[in-house]
């Protein structure tokens, strides 16, 4: 018995040894120990925080974005405070802490610009809301929907079930197309052609009727053809039509009127043009008997 308290006051003296001092504290295996489980335990109840708000936000029927945004910064604030409390509880002043923030300000300075770019950016981002959860943004040749907004970067989740990882100041710094910032109703161009030869009263109820086809298509704003230009090897025409189910399916969607247009273009007996080219021979004579040579 009397060797097991030996060992303890051991282990107790061992994790007491001062390793540094920061201001006035004595950092010791132990404080370190205690501020390691109670990181552990902030990171856990913030996350959980978060949980919480969304969960409060929803049965109230907060927009899926504003919820996310609002999780998101209380966990910021939980992180924050919490983390305050833990270095005075385990006893360092947090005043002794200004060497160590010019530091950070120090490595900020010489290699640290594009994390605190970021994540200024993420706070943006969270406060302005320029993208959303659930958004669908074009970023570049980056095209998906936005499935979570980080403090560094945002995930955006591409057609192809692939996950895209953006930094966040990207999203800040260059142009975003975001085609659900408004509302979930965007308008999409399908050009055709048709042959000069065809009426093209004909060609506009064709296009019309593909368009009626086509259950994705919306009813009201109402599709619209227009007559856009005598082209080279045709008529050239463009069908716009308003939709709100495959604004993240824009390939699907031009393809279900596609086939659509071809139907009633062979339904109207509707030709569509080939290319042409018209070759001029200028007059002359030539040659063809290789012994004249």
């Amino acid at each position: 018995m009397e060797t097991f308290k030996t060992i303890l006051w051991r282990l107790k003296d061992f994790l007491e040894t001062p390793l540094f001092k920061l201001g006035e504290a004595q950092i010791t295996l132990l404080s370190v120990f205690y501020f390691l489980l109670l990181l552990i335990l902030l990171v856990y109840i913030s996350g959980k925080g978060k949980g919480l708000v969304n969960r409060v936000l929803a049965r109230r029927g907060v927009d899926l974005g504003v919820r996310e945004a609002t999780g998101t910064i209380v966990r910021y604030l939980l992180l924050f405070i919490g983390l305050l409390v833990i270095l005075q509880t385990i006893g360092i002043d947090l005043t002794a802490l200004s060497i160590l923030t010019g530091a950070v300000g120090l490595g900020i300075g010489f290699g640290l610009q594009n994390i605190a770019s970021n994540f200024i950016s993420g706070i943006i981002i969270l406060f302005e809301r320029p993208v959303r959860i659930g958004d669908r943004i074009a970023v570049g040749d980056v095209e998906g929907d936005v499935v979570r907004i980080g403090a560094r970067s945002t995930t955006v989740l591409t057609n192809d079930n692939i996950d895209i990882i953006i930094p966040n100041s990207k999203l800040i710094t260059e142009n975003v197309v975001n085609w659900t910032h408004g509302e979930r109703k965007v308008r999409f161009r399908i050009p055709v052609s048709v042959a000069y030869s065809v009426d093209i009263r004909k060609v506009e109820q064709a296009l019309f009727e593909a368009a009626a086809d086509v259950y994705d298509v919306l009813e009201s704003p109402a599709p619209v053809v227009r007559f856009i230009q005598f082209g080279e090897n045709g008529l050239e025409f463009e069908l716009r039509a308003w939709t709100t189910t495959l604004v993240h399916r824009r390939g699907k969607f031009t393809s279900a009127i596609n086939f659509a247009i071809y139907d009633k273009f062979r339904e109207h007996e509707i030709e569509v043009p080939h290319p042409q080219r018209d070759i001029h021979i200028r007059s002359g004579t030539i040659d063809l008997d290789p012994g004249t040579k």
